[in-house]
């Protein structure tokens, strides 16, 4: 019984703010969240990933562990994409985001926080970061089917990650008023990610239920098992391993369609959107099981 109020309580703030966006959505269909993409993209991811690293008490060796499992567990994604895509006989590259990139932020780190509380949440942005930093970078090579390194010295994210990453190694004590300004950040942000997947979702269109339903399967419940085989490989244990496999579960991300829809095809941005649709809503009742699994096995 305690590990359902748990599951409760650590489900319904997350699903509650999504319905908050999803009704805004509803009453307001011109509602311009533009703002809300450029906030998470140019301050309050970056923000985010900072504060949850550098305050959560993380060290340097499990953020640098758990970033090369992140990395493994995408590439496990980027198989099952490739095979997934290859059986609906559709383009391999630039309708691969949505299956590599999973909404770890906008879902996932809220999700994580209060399963785990603040070292969840530590761990959660260590997954997430590289995610993000995926999105800006990766994403956008494969949406516009052009190589540019570049993309990655204009990513405010990928500065965030560095800036944390030296401030781990070497062990520095964070500014109060630095923790302070980037807590109210990331909680903001959170808040905000949330209500726009919610109104989100009332534009998104289902434009080929059936193909977009098998390419869900691939993100939310091949996704988890994915997570699963990497923490049995490596035998990881407690709260980490049981963000892991949260992380794993997550549909895809709304930002794919942010980035697809400028650059790729309308055809192309139509799956995706479709995909996003599916996968959300079957995470409804997917990640409920996955988190009470976590919860169960993993402290």
């Amino acid at each position: 019984m305690e590990t359902y109020l748990k599951l409760f309580e650590v489900l319904f703030p997350v699903f509650f703010i999504v319905g908050i966006g999803y009704y805004l959505g509803k009453t307001n269909p011109k509602l311009d969240t533009s703002f809300i993409a450029n906030f998470a993209a140019n301050i309050g991811s970056p923000a985010m990933v900072f504060y949850a690293i550098t305050t959560t008490g993380i060290s340097f060796n499990i953020f640098t562990e758990y970033f090369w499992y992140s990395l493994l567990v995408i590439l496990g994604f980027v198989i099952i994409g490739i095979i997934f895509l290859k059986f609906l006989k559709k383009d391999i590259i630039t309708e691969l985001p949505p299956f590599i990139l999973p909404n770890t932020g906008n879902m996932g780190l809220p999700i994580c926080l209060f399963a785990y509380g603040s070292q969840g949440l530590g761990i959660a942005a260590t997954i997430s970061s590289l995610v993000i930093l995926f999105h800006f970078t990766l994403g956008v090579i494969l949406a516009s089917k052009k190589f540019d390194l570049t993309l990655l010295f204009r990513s405010p994210p990928f500065y965030a990650i560095i800036i944390s990453v030296i401030f781990l190694y070497f062990e520095v004590e964070v500014p109060v008023f630095l923790i302070n300004t980037t807590m109210m950040l990331t909680y903001a942000t959170i808040f905000l990610i949330l209500m726009s997947l919610g109104i989100a979702l009332t534009r998104f269109k289902v434009f080929s239920f059936k193909s977009a339903l098998i390419s869900s399967v691939a993100r939310v419940i091949i996704g988890p098992i994915i997570g699963f085989v990497i923490i049995k490989t490596f035998n990881l244990s407690g709260f980490a391993a049981g963000v892991l496999l949260i992380q794993c579960s997550m549909p895809s991300a709304v930002l794919t369609y942010l980035v697809g829809s400028l650059y790729s095809s309308k055809k192309v941005v139509d799956s995706i959107a479709s995909m996003i649709v599916v996968s959300t809503v079957m995470s409804f009742i997917t990640v409920p099981v996955v988190v009470f699994f976590a919860l169960k096995y993993f402290n």
